[in-house]
């Protein structure tokens, strides 16, 4: 995973709260393999009419090519399902900002390289009102701020996600990132209590 510090590109809305994971992905579809792409069953039933046609009046349907998602609170709430965070990174997106996300989520997003940037309730409502139509978006990971058309807004990152998104880190890259300081702390922890570690000569 490729680490990043700006990104460009087309800003849609979703004026609705609580959109948890079981509507991003629903469950019947988490059994695909995942080299398939998810991002094909992104919000698959709330995309779609009671026949299963997509619903021209939803906002991402029309908005292909979009990669900021600018949503309502109590995003990614629900069950802990890292697929949801699959939907929208093999449906384009790089960020996502919201006032309030699921804790899961959340992590599962910078996990994967998603934004989760958290806005005020009435940045997000600002936002919205503006993009009643997809607009050009500029985030800056460094600056903590988001750019619609010319709306600049600051968002919430905690420096640990902010370093993981910067560097393309996992959690396992993060803790290798300490991995001289994990070995000095093993030698000292040796020389003081020999008998808690193995026998190495077996």
């Amino acid at each position: 995973m490729s680490g990043w510090t700006r990104h460009e590109g087309l800003a849609v809305g979703l004026p609705r709260e609580g959109v948890d994971t079981d509507q991003l992905i629903p469950a019947r579809f988490m059994s695909t393999p995942r080299a398939q792409g998810y991002g094909q069953f992104l919000l698959h039933d709330l995309r779609r009419d009671a026949d299963g046609a997509l619903d021209p009046s939803f906002p991402l349907n029309g908005a292909d090519g979009s990669s900021i998602l600018i949503a309502a609170r109590n995003f990614g709430g629900g069950s802990s399902r890292e697929a949801a965070v699959y939907a929208l990174v093999d449906a384009g997106f790089r960020v996502v900002a919201a006032p309030s996300f699921g804790d899961i989520f959340a992590g599962n997003a910078v996990n994967n390289g998603l934004l989760p940037a958290r806005i005020s309730e009435q940045a997000a409502l600002s936002l919205l009102a503006v993009l009643a139509t997809p607009q050009h978006g500029h985030v800056d990971l460094a600056a903590g701020t988001l750019t619609i058309d010319t709306t600049e807004t600051a968002f919430d990152l905690d420096d640990v996600s902010r370093q993981k998104l910067m560097n393309g880190w996992d959690d396992i890259d993060l803790t290798c990132a300490h991995a001289a300081k994990v070995a000095d702390y093993r030698r000292r922890r040796i020389a003081i209590a020999p008998w808690v570690f193995p026998d190495e000569r077996a």
